[in-house]
């Protein structure tokens, strides 16, 4: 038995933004991007990755533990890892994480300047893939094994993804709120002629949960 490729858990604004503006070391999701969260951060699921106590049970929590759930290996861009951009400096920078990282799991970094692999505790070691979005994949699919691979975001990895028609199933939460301007996700693509077509809609007070399968 072979895993599939996954989005999920992937927040969007109600005008189709994946992130915010801006993106900073002050703003890692862009300016207004954390509101786009609100239906995850309150769930049991996000608490415990942080530590915390508590959190809802309900709809917004399944999909929150299945965003991390069931995932051998992890495919992220770089601005998901870091807020730098051109050449890896040598500042210590291991992730927007501390040194357990929620994905524990061999997790694949898009980037075009190569960098040694880095091992952190929990099972999480970030790999650095120079070669493009199939090389990662591929890489991917070797280190899950029989579980799925996530395809973690940003948003301009998302859409490559989805535009060669790699991922099998997305889901996407769609937040009640409107950015404006930021990262659009589906911006210029044609979902049904890639293949893709409506699995199930559920709706709670804090987002409209969508998932797409091919």
């Amino acid at each position: 038995m072979v895993g599939i490729v996954k989005v999920a858990g992937f927040s969007v604004s109600l005008d189709g933004f994946g992130a915010g503006p801006e993106q900073s070391l002050q703003d890692p999701l862009g300016k207004g991007g954390p509101t786009l969260h609100t239906w995850f951060v309150g769930t049991k699921s996000f608490r415990a990755m942080v530590g915390a106590p508590g959190g809802s049970d309900g709809v917004d929590e399944s999909f929150a533990q299945s965003s991390m759930a069931g995932f051998g290996a992890f495919i992220l861009g770089r601005n998901m890892f870091a807020h730098s951009r051109g050449a890896w400096g040598d500042d210590g920078w291991k992730g927007w994480w501390d040194e357990n990282p929620p994905y524990h799991a061999p997790t694949f970094i898009l980037t075009h300047y190569p960098r040694e692999s880095i091992v952190m505790e929990g099972g999480t070691v970030f790999h650095f893939v120079t070669d493009g979005i199939e090389a990662a994949l591929e890489r991917a699919r070797a280190a899950a094994g029989t579980l799925d691979v996530k395809i973690g975001g940003g948003v301009a990895t998302v859409r490559q993804y989805m535009q060669a028609g790699l991922i099998d199933e997305l889901h996407f939460a769609v937040s009640p709120v409107l950015l404006g301007r930021g990262e659009a996700i589906f911006a210029g693509l044609d979902l049904p002629a890639l293949g893709y077509r409506l699995k199930e809609t559920t709706t709670t007070e804090l987002a409209m949960h969508v998932v797409l399968g091919r």
